[in-house]
């Protein structure tokens, strides 16, 4: 945990935002495998990490406030459970720990929802993933499971996105933290993908290093010869010359802020002529887009940007022709990039999805578009000081979808469909890192993992 000042000072803003009410925030609980004492590895709850701090299952926080007050809910470990886990903090050591001394028995949370619900004040709690806490919430307040999700409180997700958007000096360096594990890595999966090599042999590697460091990766790690695949889970090719590998990997911290790293390297240690030139592209589009991060640019026109680089790096090898701004307002090199330019990253990797893409990405000012490959784009606001967002370009060569796009004869003004037939071998390609959004541009965090041609062939090489 950071400091218990940390997280008052969280709290204090927080209800600076809402004005009335109580703030309903339940932890996670542990969640079974296959019969309830054989778990899955226990994550918390983000936004309850965020603003109480405590790591472990069975809590749940109220902010009141009308009355300044903050309460944490939870059962102190019976003997029973010492035997098999050890002595654990008492609730009120955890409550100390995360700066608050009203600390009671879970069983009183329901007393102390319903007194609220009662007295016709108002109780903000945030959009619910986990089928438990569903079942809490209407256990609490009366509110059919159904409808749970329905009533949401608009006022709290806008206030915690505001909040947790903008990172701390002490969320950054764990952010930076996770980077550095992350290029440990990606560099071993680098130096281990050579022909004869099986994928899962690389991706148990990976997962191995993230492990060894205390916590887990931060996503399944995506690692793959069918880099058209963009989030391809499925470890059981073997490698062999000529592919180029897509690893999409992170690692978690103890304090559970995230890396997200791709690289994208040549099986076998060189890259082909075929490779590299349309490898250089996406890296063009990388280094460009990060060039213009920073703070009052639209994320979307930077997006904008990369598909022009894209649009016109493939118009150049003879992929694509006509007018590259007419092609990427129209969609066209959606074709070989469908997906967005990032999103933001902090203790989760796809940071705030679950409050809702929408307010996270996007305001009034900028709304999400209906055209393909831009509506994918996460991120489309104007970036902050203090964003934490990846960067992640691609060009992938997608089978299915050229030939759907060329059976309906979809622009063909703007692709060389023909050329294009001889790529459906290729795979893709991503390169992705993690950048902070600072007061006069931008820094790519932690420890700079190859991406450079030269980089990346040294790297193989030793």
């Amino acid at each position: 945990m950071f400091e218990s000042d940390v997280y008052k000072e969280r709290r204090k803003k927080l209800r600076e935002e809402i004005k009335s009410g109580v703030i309903l925030l339940p932890g996670n609980g542990e969640s079974p495998m296959n019969y309830p004492s054989n778990a899955y590895h226990f994550r918390q709850d983000s936004t309850f990490l965020y603003f109480f701090g405590i790591d472990q299952p069975g809590l749940a926080g109220i902010i009141d406030v009308d009355n300044n007050e903050d309460y944490l809910f939870g059962d102190d470990t019976d003997l029973a459970s010492v035997i098999w886990m050890g002595p654990q903090p008492s609730i009120k050591e955890l409550g100390l720990k995360a700066g608050l001394n009203k600390t009671f028995p879970y069983s009183k949370l329901e007393k102390a929802v319903k007194d609220a619900v009662e007295k016709k004040r108002n109780v903000h709690f945030l959009p619910v993933y986990r089928a438990e806490n569903i079942i809490l919430i209407e256990k609490l307040t009366g509110i059919h499971h159904s409808e749970v999700n329905s009533n949401i409180s608009r006022d709290l997700i806008r206030a915690v996105v505001k909040l947790r958007s903008v990172k701390e000096p002490n969320e950054i360096a764990e952010i930076e933290k996770a980077v550095n594990v992350a290029y440990e890595m990606h560099t071993t999966a680098m130096k281990l993908a050579m022909p004869g090599v099986y994928e899962k042999e690389i991706a148990g590697r990976i997962e191995g290093i993230s492990l060894s460091h205390g916590t887990p990766v931060s996503f399944p790690v995506i690692l793959t010869i069918n880099g058209h695949i963009l989030h391809n889970h499925y470890h059981g090719n073997m490698l062999r010359e000529g592919r180029m590998m897509v690893t999409d990997a992170g690692h978690e911290t103890s304090m559970r802020y995230a890396s997200d790293i791709t690289r994208s390297v040549p099986v076998g240690g060189k890259f082909s002529e075929r490779q590299k030139e349309i490898y250089e592209i996406v890296l063009q589009a990388l280094v460009q887009a990060t060039a213009m991060t920073r703070p009052g640019v639209p994320n979307r026109d930077i997006h904008i940007e990369a598909s022009a680089i894209i649009t016109s790096g493939l118009k150049d090898i003879g992929l694509m022709k006509g007018d590259v701004g007419e092609a990427v307002a129209r969609g066209a090199h959606a074709l070989f990039f469908p997906h967005g330019l990032g999103h933001m990253m902090g203790l989760d990797v796809h940071d705030m999805e679950g409050l809702g893409e929408d307010y996270v990405g996007y305001d009034d000012e900028i709304k999400r578009s209906d055209i393909f490959g831009l509506k994918g784009l996460r991120l489309g606001r104007r970036l902050q000081e203090g964003f934490v967002l990846t960067i992640e370009p691609g060009i992938y060569f997608i089978p299915p979808l050229i030939d759907k796009w060329r059976d309906e004869k979809k622009f063909p003004e703007f692709i060389n469909y023909e050329k294009v037939e001889s790529y459906k071998d290729f795979g893709g390609i991503r390169i992705e890192d993690d950048v902070l959004v600072t007061a006069d541009g931008s820094r790519v965090l932690g420890k700079p993992v190859p991406k450079t041609v030269n980089e990346i062939e040294k790297t193989m090489e030793s």
